[in-house]
C-alpha cells in the first residue's frame, strides 16, 4: 500500500510541478499575499476530485465522449488568451507589490479564475484524469485508492508550497522590473497554451 501511495505522489507531483497556467496564477496571488488560502483550496480539491474521478473510471467516460473535450479545449483557449493580453498589459505597464495591491480581486473574482485556470484546462482531464487513472488501475483493486491518496497529497503540498512559499520572494517583486519579467512571462505561457489549444482543436 506504502508503494502505491509513494508511486502515486510521484506521479502527481510529476505532473504538476509543470509551468502552467493554473501555477503562475497561484503563484502571482502567492505574490500579492490576497486570497491564498482560498486559490490553495480550490487548486488542490479541484485535483483530488479529478483524481478519484479517474481512478474510479471516469476517464474511460470522457474517451468516448471527444465532444466536452472539443467544448473544454475552445473555453479555455479564449480565456486562456484574455488572461495572456491582461498579464501583456501589466508587462507593459508596470508594477510594485505594494501598487499590485491596491487593487486586488474580490474573493470571488480570485474563485472564478481558480476554477477556470483548473477545470477549463482540457490537458488536466487528459493527464489527471486519463493518465492518473491509467497508472493507478495497475496497483490493483486496494492499492488504487492508495495511489489517488498519494497523488492528492502531492498536489495539497504544491499548492501549499507554492502559495504560501511565493511569499519568500517578496523582497525581489518590490522592484517593478521584476513585475515586468513575471506578467511578461505569464503573458507568454497563457498565449502559448491559448494557441496550442487552438491548434489542437
Amino acid at each position: 500500500m506504502l508503494t502505491a501511495a509513494l508511486a502515486g505522489f510521484l506521479t502527481g507531483f510529476s505532473l504538476i510541478v509543470a509551468i502552467g497556467a493554473q501555477n503562475a496564477f497561484v503563484l502571482r496571488q502567492g505574490l500579492r499575499r490576497r486570497h491564498v488560502g482560498l486559490v490553495v483550496a480550490v487548486c488542490a480539491v479541484s485535483d483530488l476530485v479529478l483524481i478519484l474521478a479517474g481512478v474510479a473510471g471516469v476517464g474511460t467516460l470522457v474517451e468516448r465522449a471527444p465532444l466536452v473535450l472539443v467544448v473544454v479545449r475552445w473555453l479555455g483557449a479564449a480565456f486562456l488568451l484574455g488572461y495572456g493580453l491582461l498579464a501583456a498589459r501589466r508587462a507593459v505597464r508596470g508594477g510594485r507589490l505594494e501598487a499590485a495591491a491596491d487593487r486586488p480581486l474580490s474573493a470571488s473574482a480570485v474563485l472564478g479564475a481558480a476554477l477556470a485556470f483548473t477545470w477549463l484546462n482540457p490537458h488536466v482531464y487528459l493527464d489527471t484524469v486519463l493518465l492518473v487513472g491509467s497508472i493507478a488501475s495497475t496497483h490493483g483493486l486496494p492499492g488504487r485508492w492508495w495511489f489517488a491518496a498519494g497523488a492528492g497529497v502531492a498536489s495539497l503540498a504544491w499548492f501549499t508550497a507554492l502559495g504560501y512559499g511565493a511569499r519568500v520572494l517578496t523582497p525581489v517583486f518590490r522592484r517593478r522590473n521584476a513585475w515586468r519579467v513575471l506578467d511578461a512571462g505569464i503573458a507568454v505561457v497563457m498565449l502559448a497554451l491559448a494557441v496550442s489549444l487552438l491548434v489542437g482543436a
